[in-house]
């Protein structure tokens, strides 16, 4: 009906009923719900901000990522920090063995070039060697483990079965056969780990996908047609990933470990400077009979510094992810 047949003048406000008047949505809540996308953003950033301070919680872990950052950083300002020709052998500064002095604070190696220079320029492939050997262990867990636990039957019978075949075996002794038939080069290394390490993934991804695949809204997700990539795209891979992470770096020590003992063992790329590498050249110099400390010690603290940063940032992470343990909500 008109307002004209209301007997009220088109435009006017309308009449006083006595009651309240309904209260507009705020212009927030109309702007999320007409804009799906900030909403999404707004609810990721405020589980993030949860996340942070859950972690900050973890003193260790802290600690932990702060050194992380802080050799990080170094390694990739290497060049500018020592120079790109750092690991030259014909452009030495110094001569062979030198003690640590004013001009070099860690010594010299074999070649005159200098310790401490090599440190800061090792750390390069000793970390991109630690995490693409931990992404590629970690991909190829996740990706067994999901269709393991997804699928079931035959096809979670014959992985489990390659996965125990390769979980039996040492991870060492596997990479070091797989880094000697192979070429001697960094990506070499890279293969040799990730092929030999990542069982211990696909079991801990296959018994999280089990379990999430018994939760009643995966159960409700099929009933409405959802099909197996849909289930495995929007509620595993999302309840996964978390466990994935803390996961990732725990890996990264053990890669870097292994590596390190790959280069030692002079199945390493002799071209590169690596933590490993720097042990083995080293060794071959005979630093440990003549007395030559500052060559073979740094290094290895090196080694074990970033492998308990990891170790320590990981425990952090899987804590303030895993609701078992109750430390994040």
């Amino acid at each position: 009906m008109s307002t004209e047949a209301l007997g009220e003048e088109p435009g006017a406000d309308p009449p006083d009923t006595g009651a309240p008047a309904k209260s507009a949505a705020p212009a927030d809540s109309a702007d999320s719900a007409a804009d799906p996308g900030a909403l999404a953003w707004a609810r990721r950033r405020r589980s993030a901000a949860r996340f942070w301070r859950a972690y900050r919680g973890q003193r260790a872990g802290l600690v932990g990522l702060v050194a992380l950052a802080v050799i990080a950083f170094t390694a990739l300002a290497a060049p500018l920090l020592v120079g790109s020709d750092a690991d030259s052998v014909t452009d030495a500064p110094g001569t062979a063995l030198e003690n640590p002095s004013t001009e070099f604070p860690l010594g010299t190696d074999q070649f005159g070039r200098s310790v401490l220079d090599l440190l800061v320029y090792g750390a390069r492939i000793s970390l991109t060697v630690g995490l693409l050997a931990a992404a590629l262990t970690v991909g190829i867990g996740t990706l067994v483990g999901m269709l393991a636990g997804h699928y079931g039957g035959w096809l979670s019978g014959v992985l489990m079965r390659v996965t125990d075949f390769f979980l039996v075996m040492p991870t060492l002794v596997l990479a070091i056969v797989l880094a000697t038939v192979m070429s001697r080069s960094v990506t070499t290394v890279i293969i040799a780990i990730g092929v030999a390490a990542w069982p211990k993934t696909a079991r801990l991804v296959r018994a999280q996908t089990l379990a999430i695949e018994a939760r009643p809204y995966v159960e409700r997700a099929r009933a409405l047609g959802g099909g197996h990539t849909h289930v495995m795209r929007r509620h595993v891979l999302p309840n996964v990933l978390p466990l994935v992470l803390a996961q990732t770096t725990l890996v990264i020590s053990e890669a870097i470990l292994t590596e390190a003992t790959l280069a030692f063992l002079g199945l390493g790329d002799p071209q590169v400077v690596s933590w490993g590498g720097m042990l083995q050249d080293a060794r071959e110099a005979g630093a440990i009979s003549s007395g030559h400390w500052s060559f073979l010690v740094p290094p290895g603290i090196a080694i074990a510094v970033v492998a308990l940063c990891f170790t320590l940032a990981g425990r952090a992470l899987e804590s303030v992810l895993n609701p078992k343990l109750g430390v994040a909500k």
